[in-house]
């Protein structure tokens, strides 16, 4: 055995690390026993694992020695009959023995666990024996409890000096003791560390107030204190004066007339200054804001911030200027008009009030009458006026102006502009008619631009009207237009030359149509249109007339779709005698009115060809059920259908029919009065096979058959009564016949089997049967005792006649398998035959005699 050198080991737990401290022992080789020792660090309330060597001993022994004593005391032991714990293990905390190993595990770890372990253990026991003494010093220690921290003046006053002391209740030592200082904002930094719990502050300052705590820590764990606030008295100092808004002059501050000021005194003391205002030495307000809402330029004059501590008794004071200005209300408002009758442009620009006096000036950009000095195209003048005459010639669309105004009391200065350009569109007009049908007004406009355009109607027989800014209106009693002549409105702007014109002529409205005459096939919808061609002058509405001359409305049978430009009418579900005709469509202007004549013509879809039943018979014998089958002529004709009716009536009742108790309602009223033909529709052109149902068996039908074209319905087809079905007994007949024959044959086959058989029983009817001469002939020879039978009954048959020359054939006689045996046959000359020659054979000799021809 080789003992390991074992360094420094770091057990790591889920609740504490613990560290091993292993000194190295060398094994006697004489067999002697082997001590170790190990140290082991736990703490207080947690779990501590302590080791007895590598792997599980035979048995083993854990003590406990008390530091202090040399009593050994047992803790927990295994002589291989299972571990046993003993009471003393209860005062050291949860222990419990890992399984597969000597080691055991304590949790919550007391204080009183703090001592000397030992395992005795013993390995190889049945051969030789090996002990070891696992030494395991226990140090438990116990962790920092949360501090709490003590100031000797929690209110020190600005250059004063204080103590701080951390105090603890548990903790092994050493202990370390950091001192941690949070200002107001949240930021944490280290004040002071050291290993004593007490720290002094001299010299104390306003930057020292703030929270504070202290932060002790051991081997074990750390622990932080709850803050504490340390407030330093101090101030005040010079009061800072805050005008809002601000506005800074040469004498002072400034504000402006009729707005809102706030001069706010703020002064660094602790506690929190008081504060008194003063306005040219008279005491005016208590508090460190003063707010003059409206303020007038009778306030101007000196204002004066006293800031008191009143726990120190200290005080301070300011004083400022505050002058009262004013700037005109708002800002400089510009325009642009046209002058010199629409050949030169007015600029204007207007900035009334303020104190002083604001001071305006236009900048002109873009391209001018003239140019500057430098050539760059851009002049800037101070105009003592604020209004400007400039030619519109030479200027283009776009052109911008600027009004630049100042003032002492604003701190940038403020301008307007305004530009000129043309209307980017071109003069539109347009007429209307009133509601009521008594005015029609003609209307030109041309909007946009600026200056604004001047805009005036001229018209034929001295119909005008004088110019206006950007719209004219000339207003005509109904009726009163001249057709074919044109109304001009004329349209002028001072960046152009010339004069822009529009020109309307009012005509009567022409009615346009895709097309005059329509042709559909009955049953489909179709749509007739109408619209005007271009035309200046609004119509009323367009209105249809339909072929009886009535005006059309939406309906299940039209649908109008209109604007004021068309309408279209859709005659839905057609039919050639009451849709075809005459449409009209109709509409009227100011000037005249006008219609035009659509014709609608319907056509009805050719006649199906004729179809012929074929087939018309019940189903089965409850005559409830009828199969048809027909045939369409000249199918591949060409000729269209688009289906079927199949129609059946009731014709008579069988005779013999007697209404019963069980007769439904309906069959008995059908008795009494038949009712028309019956229709069923087919809609499938390909169908030629159709069974109907629910009939009453005691009732004889006709059915015939028509076929349709869309909705032109062809000649019906000869009416049938259905036929009863057919049974055919031939095969029947024939499979008895077949039958009885050979049930017949089986009869006369078992028969003549009998009479073979029984030959000897009734030799007549053999005989009769069979003949005597072709019984013999027909004879074989089946067993060795036929021959001999055969020659004692009358010898060998000789064929061909005895004076025939050449060899003869015996034909022995052969028995009937029906017969008795000859031993039974002829009892009287049978011998019994002798002893032992039961199973002798018996030789018998055939002669076969051959004659040739």
């Amino acid at each position: 055995m080789v003992a390991q050198l074992l360094g420094l080991v770091f057990l790591f737990l889920p609740t504490n690390l613990v560290t091993f401290i292993t000194y190295a022992v060398e094994i006697n080789p004489k067999w002697e026993v082997v001590y170790q020792d190990t140290s082991v660090y736990g703490v207080v309330g947690k779990a501590v694992i302590l080791e007895c060597g590598p792997t599980l001993p035979d048995m083993y022994i854990w003590s406990f020695t008390m530091p202090g004593t040399e009593a050994i005391r047992a803790v927990v032991y295994d002589l291989g009959k299972g571990q046993r714990i003993q009471q003393l293990a209860q005062m050291l905390g949860q222990l419990t023995v890992i399984s597969n190993s000597a080691a055991v595990s304590i949790e919550n770890l007391p204080l009183a666990a703090h001592g000397l372990f030992t395992c005795q253990a013993f390995y190889d026991m049945e051969q030789e024996p090996k002990v070891f003494y696992y030494y395991v010093h226990l140090t438990v220690r116990v962790p920092v409890s949360k501090p709490y921290l003590l100031m000797s003046d929690v209110s020190p006053v600005e250059g004063s000096t204080m103590w701080m002391r951390c105090n603890l209740e548990n903790g092994t030592g050493p202990i370390q003791y950091v001192w941690q200082y949070e200002t107001r904002s949240g930021n944490i930094s280290a004040f002071a560390q050291g290993n004593t719990s007490i720290i002094n502050v001299t010299n104390v300052n306003r930057n020292h107030t703030g929270w504070y705590r202290c932060v002790a820590s051991n081997t074990v764990n750390s622990e932080s204190s709850n803050r504490l606030w340390l407030d330093t008295i101090f101030g005040p100092d010079i009061p800072q004066i805050d005008v809002t808004p601000y506005s800074i002059t040469e004498r002072g501050y400034s504000a402006l007339e009729r707005e809102t000021v706030s001069l706010l005194c703020q002064a660094q003391s602790n506690p929190a200054s008081q504060y008194v205002w003063f306005y040219n030495n008279s005491q005016v307000y208590t508090g460190p804001q003063l707010t003059i809402t409206k303020i007038l330029r009778m306030h101007t004059g000196d204002y004066a911030c006293l800031a008191q501590n009143t726990y120190l008794n200290t005080r301070s004071k300011k004083t400022i200027s505050l002058t009262v200005y004013y700037p005109p209300d708002g800002s400089p408002s510009c325009s642009v008009e046209a002058a010199l009758n629409y050949t030169a442009l007015r600029l204007l620009c207007s900035w009334p009030g303020g104190l002083p006096s604001p001071s305006l000036h236009w900048t002109v950009l873009g391209n001018q009458v003239g140019q500057d000095e430098a050539g760059t195209g851009q002049q800037t003048n101070p105009l003592t006026n604020t209004a400007v005459l400039l030619p519109s010639e030479g200027l283009n669309s776009n052109s911008l102006f600027t009004c630049m105004g100042s003032h002492l009391a604003l701190k940038y200065s403020t301008e307007c502009s305004t530009r000129t350009y043309i209307p980017p569109a071109e003069p539109e007009c347009f007429a209307y008619v009133t509601n009521n049908k008594q005015y029609l007004m003609l209307s030109c406009s041309w909007d946009g631009g600026a200056p604004k355009a001047l805009v005036w109607w001229e018209g034929p027989d001295g119909q005008a009207k004088g110019g206006e800014e950007n719209s004219n209106i000339l207003i005509l009693r109904y009726g009163t237009a001249r057709s074919g002549k044109p109304y001009t409105c004329h349209a002028k702007h001072p960046l152009l030359v010339q004069t822009k014109t529009c020109r309307l002529t009012l005509e009567a409205p022409v009615l346009l149509t895709q097309r005059r005459v329509v042709s559909v096939y009955e049953g489909s919808d179709v749509q007739l249109t109408c619209n005007l061609r271009a035309n200046y002058l609004p119509v009323s509405e367009i209105t249809w007339f339909n072929n009886q001359g009535v005006g059309v409305l939406d309906t299940s049978k039209y649908a109008l779709l209109q604007t004021s430009a068309w309408a279209n009418l859709t005659v839905r579900d057609t039919d050639e005698t009451q849709d075809s005709g005459e449409y009209r469509c109709s509409t009227s202007n100011a000037v005249g009115g006008t219609e035009i004549n659509v014709t609608l013509v319907i056509k009805r879809y050719p006649m199906p060809p004729n179809v012929t039943l074929v087939k018309v018979m019940y189903n089965s014998r409850q005559r409830n059920e009828v199969g048809l089958e027909w045939q369409v002529e000249n199918e591949g004709g060409g000729g269209g259908w688009t289906g079927f009716i199949l129609q059946h009536i009731w014709v008579s009742e069988r005779p013999g029919r007697r209404g019963s108790n069980n007769d439904s309602k309906q069959e008995m009223e059908e008795r009494i009065s038949p009712p028309d033909w019956y229709s069923n529709i087919i809609q499938d052109p390909e169908v030629r096979i159709y069974t109907v149902g629910r009939l009453i068996p005691t009732v004889t039908y006709k059915f015939r058959i028509t076929p349709v074209n869309h909705r032109t319905v062809g000649h019906p087809s000869a009416a049938k009564t259905p036929a009863e079905p057919r049974y055919n007994v031939y095969p029947a007949v024939i499979g008895a016949a077949i039958g009885g024959m050979l049930f017949a044959a089986f009869l006369t086959a078992l028969l003549l089997v009998f009479i073979i058989r029984n030959r000897n029983n009734n030799p007549r009817l053999h005989d009769m049967l069979f003949g005597l001469q072709h019984s013999q002939s027909r004879e074989n020879i089946n067993f060795p005792e036929d021959e001999l039978e055969g020659r004692s009954e009358g010898g060998i048959e000789e064929i061909g006649g005895s004076s025939s020359p050449g060899p003869t054939m015996a034909l022995p006689r052969a028995a009937s398998p029906l017969t008795t045996s000859p031993a039974s046959a002829t009892p009287a000359t049978s011998q019994a035959p002798p002893p032992g020659d039961d199973n002798e054979p018996v030789s018998s000799t055939i002669t076969v005699k051959a004659t040739g021809s």
